[in-house]
């Protein structure tokens, strides 16, 4: 069986966060381990309180991990504070983890800031460099930039800024661009390609990003190439959206259904 790793915040209310990211690690067959980064209070409402975790403890959940359960692919999502990110692309780099998912989360599904401003430059400079993939949604994207980004063409441009950033290549999510459909951006070194898929009228989209970063992360552990682990953690989501169980209140944002099943290939290097 192979291991994935998230390093990422805890979410109370269980749709976002390590906890989706475990999650959706399990629906794709592989072995979920964890670096807890911070621990929030929220739930389908918004984000009530939240700390950061002591980069030593963060450092040594790292060693621990990458020392017994070396992982076949990693993903980071809420670091919260620029020493923690200078902690987690030490340990990235220092273990040489292989496949790394970059989410860049910064500002939650309900608006609450989770990451310190001073932490940008130091996720730029020191993980995008490390990254097989980032994964911002527009906002993130804007921020990361310093630009607006409210097109597809604009989204594509992002993408190709981040890859020059360093990264390997960047997902740019449309999720917040209005219209009946929601359109991805995917952008490598070599080129570009649109990912559509219809809109969904809800208010389930608690964990999106998260999901969608662990659901990729899963897929370059089973040894899928890039782009087909971005397809089917696209699937994935658009599924897990479609099937939410309206958790919450009418007045939040629901989890999405973790429960689909993941798109299923045929077993890489004999797994």
């Amino acid at each position: 069986m192979r291991v994935a790793l998230t390093i990422a915040g805890s979410d109370s209310g269980g749709g976002a966060g390590i906890q989706a990211d475990l999650k959706t690690f399990h629906q794709f067959g592989v072995f979920g381990t964890t670096v807890v980064c911070a621990v929030t209070a929220q739930n389908t409402l918004g984000v009530t309180a939240w700390e950061a975790l002591p980069a030593s403890l963060v450092a040594a959940q790292i060693a621990s991990v990458a020392g017994d359960l070396p992982p076949a692919a990693v993903k980071t999502g809420m670091l919260g504070s620029a020493e923690l990110v200078a902690t987690v692309a030490d340990g990235i780099a220092a273990y040489q983890l292989p496949n790394y998912v970059l989410d860049p989360v910064m500002v939650s599904t309900t608006g609450d800031r989770l990451l310190d401003f001073d932490a940008v430059k130091t996720i730029v400079q020191r993980l995008m460099p490390l990254a097989t993939l980032v994964t911002p949604n527009l906002d993130e994207a804007r921020i990361l930039l310093e630009d607006d980004v409210t097109t597809p063409d604009e989204m594509e441009a992002a993408g190709r800024a981040l890859v020059k950033s360093g990264a390997q290549a960047a997902l740019v999510k449309g999720g917040h661009l209005p219209g009946p459909v929601v359109i991805d951006v995917f952008v490598t070194r070599s080129g570009a390609r649109r990912f559509s898929h219809p809109r969904i009228d809800t208010t389930s989209s608690h964990g999106t990003g998260c999901t969608l970063s662990s659901a990729i992360t899963a897929g370059l552990a089973l040894g899928r190439p890039l782009e087909q682990a971005v397809i089917d953690g696209l699937d994935f989501v658009h599924r897990a959206i479609a099937a939410a169980p309206g958790l919450g209140s009418e007045r939040g944002h629901g989890p999405l259904n973790h429960f689909v099943p993941a798109p299923r290939r045929p077993p890489a290097d004999g797994l």
